[in-house]
């Protein structure tokens, strides 16, 4: 999938879990609901920081540019010393270490540790980082450009400073789900964790499958590309990521909203 379609599926699945958690009572406060929304939009497009060519990589400018470049390098590094007789030889790292179940717990597991460790300027962080991403995803046509960048991060260190300070506020969700003293913001993992693998499940939908699975093995695989039968994939950018999948991620994102908010 391209770069929208990935922000739009990971924003329209953080709705939806707002809309399961208010059905089994454990209401999300709406800073919570939005704010894991646009963490999970930007988290959507962060397993492509294998690819030098992905919305990620101009994200952050220089900085985002090297970052892909050595985990482009690691993931390949991973994937030859990993991979067995009846995987492909190839010649890149592009949908192989970022794009598996394991990388998103542990980029998951890794943002909350960092939240409670690190506090106020570590929550500050994450949510800029994502808040870049989430504009870079949401709103791309009108953060396409060089010219842009600093609009965008600008717009990303304000909302994030933002946020942050009404979900401190008492009630709004600092301590959403996990109430114990010492882990507020534990929660912040859960919709990086869920916007990588809503990454990675789009990217199952398409011609190449995703690797979802990796290090479990499958036949003489160890890095088998799971996704439907084969005529049922598309190509990324094709018209059923663009008039099909979008709008549906978009109604989808609407009534899970209006679920989690109780207004349906």
């Amino acid at each position: 999938m391209m770069g929208p379609a990935h922000s739009l599926s990971g924003a329209a699945a953080w709705l939806g879990v707002g809309a399961a958690a208010a059905a089994t009572g454990h209401t999300m406060p709406w800073p919570v609901l939005l704010v894991g929304a646009l963490i999970c939009a930007g988290a959507a497009l962060a397993p492509d920081l294998d690819h030098k060519a992905a919305t990620i990589s101009r994200a952050f400018g220089p900085v985002s540019r090297w970052l892909c470049e050595i985990v482009d390098k690691l993931s390949y590094a991973v994937y030859k010393s990993t991979r067995k007789q009846g995987d492909p030889r190839r010649s890149g790292g592009h949908r192989t270490l970022t794009h598996t179940w394991l990388w998103a717990v542990m980029i998951g597991a890794g943002s909350s540790a960092l939240a409670i460790a690190g506090g106020r300027w570590a929550v500050l962080t994450i949510l800029f980082v994502h808040m870049v991403l989430a504009i870079e995803g949401l709103l791309w046509r009108a953060a396409r450009g060089s010219s842009s960048d600093v609009l965008v991060w600008l717009l990303a260190a304000t909302s994030a400073w933002i946020l942050a300070g009404v979900l401190d506020k008492p009630g709004n969700g600092s301590d959403w789900l996990f109430t114990q003293p010492g882990q507020a913001y534990l929660w912040l993992g859960l919709p990086i964790v869920l916007g990588a693998l809503v990454h990675d499940i789009g990217d199952a939908l398409t011609v190449s499958g995703c690797p979802v699975l990796w290090p479990i093995p499958i036949g003489r695989k160890r890095w088998y590309p799971i996704g439907p039968p084969k005529p049922m994939r598309f190509r990324a950018g094709s018209w059923v990521e663009l008039k099909v999948l979008m709008p549906v991620f978009m109604v989808l994102g609407g009534v899970g909203a209006a679920a989690a908010l109780n207004y349906i």
